[in-house]
């Protein structure tokens, strides 16, 4: 049966930040993951972490400036020192924090720049992020988004994002699959899970229309899930979605998954 770790950025979002910890693991979430942890000090976030029994299974690197709407700035070519420097600051929140994979959101091209040299920086980058994290024993993930929520994003389908990983050749590198995302974009979710499986670490999910929870939408979830059982994915679905009213009124879909 798959595991599911409550994104604290999206969901419990009617109380403050810190406060969302503790809404987890009382409405039974034993893991978490969120968008950055960066704002808080990393012993304010393990001191929640532990006293609620939690684990932080996914944060994701620094990803620019969040509220002017960047999305990354991997595939930047002016941005390349800024890049990693973020890498090492993502390392220290997650060996404080126990984290086991960090994901990279690669960001928006702007018009101005070359797509060949946008690719080329994004592969250096991702390979210089692979290798700093392995030599801490830590995953790194890159993960496609939807081009309706994020025009211009550098990596809007699986295979681009396969490509790059190829490219990057590192056995550090993995897929973070988002079923929104993909959906959105390509469909044909159970042959793409398992065709790519091995690349990938790290699932997320959320209905479409809308990016609410399992069971509001047009994705058979129960069918997914009993798939991924299937196949046997034995790492964490991300619950990365936006609750049609609150969290916790919309949790039947999890009781009924885990019973199932």
């Amino acid at each position: 049966m798959p595991k599911f770790a409550a994104n604290l950025t999206m969901l419990f979002n009617e109380v403050p930040f810190l406060e969302r910890f503790a809404a987890a693991a009382k409405a039974g979430f034993t893991a978490v993951e969120f968008l950055f942890p960066y704002p808080y000090p990393a012993a304010e976030l393990a001191e929640r972490l532990a006293s609620n029994q939690l684990r932080l299974v996914l944060h994701n690197l620094p990803a620019g400036n969040w509220d002017a709407g960047e999305r990354g700035i991997a595939c930047l070519p002016d941005r390349v020192s800024e890049f990693q420097d973020g890498v090492g600051r993502a390392i220290d929140y997650a060996k404080a924090l126990g984290v086991p994979q960090l994901n990279c959101l690669v960001g928006i091209r702007p018009h101005q720049v070359d797509a060949r040299r946008s690719f080329d920086t994004l592969v250096e980058n991702l390979r210089f992020a692979a290798a700093a994290l392995k030599r801490e024993g830590i995953r790194l993930l890159v993960e496609p988004c939807n081009a309706f929520d994020i025009p211009g994003f550098a990596l809007t389908r699986s295979k681009e994002a396969l490509d790059v990983i190829a490219a990057v050749d590192s056995d550090n590198l993995y897929l973070q699959y988002d079923i929104y995302h993909m959906q959105r974009m390509e469909g044909e979710l159970a042959a793409t899970i398992e065709r790519n499986l091995p690349r990938i670490a790290h699932i997320q999910l959320a209905d479409n229309p809308g990016r609410h929870e399992p069971g509001t939408g047009e994705i058979n979830y129960p069918f997914l899930f009993a798939w991924l059982d299937k196949l046997g994915y034995d790492g964490y679905i991300g619950c990365e979605y936006k609750p049609l009213t609150t969290t916790q009124a919309g949790l039947g879909w999890l009781e009924r998954a885990v019973r199932e």
